[in-house]
């Protein structure tokens, strides 16, 4: 290892951390609480660079000098991670997006395999709708009836349904972020089996023509709750990911940075289960138009986006003013 180029390469790094703990120590209150997760970036970054120093340099000197500011880094951190009430907001509002926006590939590899599952599901009952029995978990398929839809309400509203298919979406995303213990390949198998679902219920209703009550019934809740979903997928793939491309950290160092992440990407996916379930207790039920929870699953995806690209750049925003 180049000792002297690894150092060229991260020193600006370390050193804008140390300002960060400069000020941090004066305790100004113009702080902002985006320095304060850019310092918390910054201090794990650097914890990551002091691994490596320790394993290839362990007596040069500026592993010295990491190792003392890694450890002001950690007194600090921890003495005023107790005291920062802007902590929570500042995380759910732009940390979460950006994380997103970070691990988006992850995020989108685990919504193409929903996809290919849905695929799949959706062209095994097209071919023999006999096989819900063996794609339904639980025994779902007896009590699935498409022609019990004579009325809008239909029976995609029965508590038995409603409450089966959010029980099993809440229960995919915490093991589709568990399973990145298995290296990525349970939640891989997480993520078809999920869609799997989905895609033969899509097909069962669309032969029986109830397609357009069906995803009036999916869609208002369905759309926050999958999103939901891929981003605790991306999360555990991107676990099982870093276990085998590590880069130049040491990889049990590096697999336990990325659970760290991966189970902040799954606690940012709380508030979003909590909001489709009351849109599925109180909307997906009620007596709405089709065409109004239509509207609302529109609305739900357009918040949505709205969220995401407010968190992205005023994230972005806040760098750029603790660089100028």
């Amino acid at each position: 290892m180049d000792i002297s180029r690894f150092i060229r390469e991260h020193k600006s790094q370390w050193t804008e951390l140390e300002q960060l703990l400069l000020q941090l120590n004066k305790r100004k209150r113009s702080l902002q609480a985006s320095h304060v997760n850019r310092f918390t970036e910054l201090y794990k970054t650097a914890s990551a660079h002091l691994a490596t120093l320790q394993t290839h340099s362990p007596a040069d000197e500026t592993t010295v000098y990491l190792n003392h500011l890694v450890s002001q880094a950690h007194n600090t951190m921890y003495k005023d991670s107790h005291t920062s009430s802007t902590q929570m907001k500042e995380f759910f509002l732009h940390y979460f997006p950006s994380l997103i926006q970070a691990r988006s590939l992850f995020v989108g590899f685990a919504f193409v395999l929903f996809l290919l599952g849905g695929l799949l599901g959706f062209l095994s009952i097209w071919h023999d709708p006999l096989n819900l029995a063996f794609i339904m978990p639980g025994g779902m398929a007896e009590n699935i009836d498409p022609s019990k839809t004579a009325d809008p309400r239909g029976d995609l509203h029965s508590p038995l349904i409603s409450t089966a298919i959010m029980t099993n979406n809440i229960r995919v995303a915490v093991l589709a972020f568990i399973s990145g213990i298995t290296l990525g390949i349970g939640t891989v198998y997480l993520m078809i089996s999920n869609g799997l679902i989905v895609g033969a219920l899509a097909a069962i209703y669309m032969q029986s023509g109830k397609s357009y009550v069906f995803w009036a019934y999916i869609l208002p809740h369905g759309i926050i709750e999958l999103t939901a979903i891929f981003i605790a997928g991306g999360a555990g793939l991107y676990m099982g990911y870093r276990f085998f491309v590590p880069g130049p950290y040491p990889r049990k160092l590096r697999f336990l940075e990325s659970a760290k992440e991966s189970a902040q990407l799954l606690i940012g996916t709380i508030p979003l289960f909590i909001i489709a379930g009351l849109i599925e207790g109180y909307i997906t039920p009620s007596t709405l138009p089709l065409e109004m929870k239509y509207i609302i699953a529109g609305v739900t995806l357009l918040l949505l986006a709205l969220y995401y690209v407010y968190g992205i750049r005023k994230r972005t925003n806040n760098r750029q003013q603790l660089t100028l």
